[in-house]
């Protein structure tokens, strides 16, 4: 009986004086400031494709209005969980100070036993006093900060709220440059293309001695045409003076022409289609240059309007961070929760011994 007593008292009357003990005198009131954000994303329909369709690749969402932004706003929450927040904090708000008074019992204040206080060790306690809360249903984040004055953990609430929207700020600024000089280094390398093409179209022009082949073989059609036109004609005349006077003297001199109007239409012809040197040779090189030099001035247009539309785009918030519910002013402390604690301790004690009083009853049948 004097065992029972005795496992009683260890296991729940001792615990729950402890627990009294704790909760009612030791333990210090904590004030929770909550606030709740969201990230959102603008959404656009993008349409076309080449430089426009990679350059829309820097913007999120499809349809109209809003969407959210899920990665951002999980980057916000890991910043606002980081030692970076803390770092700001500590600078900013003197953190390790205000969670290191000596107001603060020793199990809930900082390094209460002098033991520890390196940077790791404050970030440890730091992520116990502040938390970010998804909710995926609504994409929303509730920011909870946890302090031993209801000033400071508004101060802190409001402090980190603050630096998350400067992230989303630095997210876009960011945003806006890569898209911006995405664009100008597609143009840039535009416009070289189309320099090089409109070089080697103009060298070409230089070396072979022509300007437009196509217009220059209709010339010399037109010249091979009028050429043959008077060979025909000189051929005719020359039929009738043979017929009717073939001794006479101008009949010499139409041969004679007929010969030089022969050599001038084969030259004509050696222009046109003879050998490597002709226009149909330089046509085929001529006309892969200016289609070169086409298709780089029409990139050139393309990369020229999609820069329009990156900086049209950059003006544009991509990002933001709205604020649902602003920071509170906590009005009373909300933990610890002094009643739940203590009736927690008591029903835990209770099994504890009610488990160890059956398991040592169960012993001594055993041995008798």
């Amino acid at each position: 009986l004097i065992f029972k007593h005795v496992l009683f008292s260890f296991c729940v009357a001792l615990p729950l004086l402890i627990s009294t003990l704790y909760y009612g005198v030791i333990a210090n009131d904590i004030y929770v400031s909550e606030s709740i954000f969201v990230v959102r994303a603008p959404n656009k329909q993008q349409s076309g494709g080449g430089v426009g369709s990679l350059i829309a690749q820097f913007a999120s969402g499809s349809g109209n209005g809003f969407a959210a932004a899920f990665d951002d706003a999980n980057a916000v929450k890991d910043f606002i969980s980081s030692r970076d927040s803390l770092a700001l904090l500590e600078n900013k708000l003197e953190f390790r100070k205000k969670y290191s008074d000596k107001k603060i019992n020793l199990l809930q204040r900082f390094n209460g036993f002098g033991i520890y206080g390196s940077f790791e060790e404050l970030f440890q306690y730091y992520l116990k006093r502040v938390a970010v809360i998804t909710d995926h249903n609504t994409s929303s984040s509730k920011l909870i900060v946890q302090a031993f004055d209801a000033q400071t953990s508004l101060q802190i609430n409001s402090f980190l709220l603050n630096e998350a929207e400067k992230l989303v700020n630095n997210i876009n600024e960011r945003a806006r440059r890569d898209l911006v000089k995405f664009a100008q280094n597609e143009v840039q390398s535009a416009e070289e293309k189309a320099k090089s093409a409109a070089l080697a179209l103009s060298n070409y022009r230089n070396t072979h001695g022509v300007v437009d082949p196509q217009k220059q073989v209709v010339i010399h059609f037109e010249q091979l045409a009028k050429l043959q036109e008077q060979y025909i004609a000189t051929k005719g005349q020359l039929t009738q003076v043979s017929e009717f006077a073939p001794d006479s003297p101008h009949s010499k001199s139409l041969k004679l022409k007929m010969e030089v109007l022969e050599e001038e239409i084969k030259a004509e012809k050696e222009r046109i289609t003879g050998g490597s040197d002709s226009l149909a040779s330089k046509a085929a090189e001529y006309e892969r240059l200016a289609l070169e030099l086409e298709f780089a001035d029409q990139q050139l247009a393309l990369t020229m309007a999609s820069l329009e539309s990156a900086r049209n785009q950059a003006l544009r918030q991509q990002l933001y961070l709205m604020t649902i519910a602003q920071p509170n002013l906590p009005d009373e402390a909300v933990l610890p929760e002094r009643i739940r604690g203590i009736t927690t301790t008591l029903v835990l004690g209770l099994v504890a011994w009610g488990i160890l009083t059956m398991l040592l009853a169960g012993v001594r049948e055993h041995q008798y």
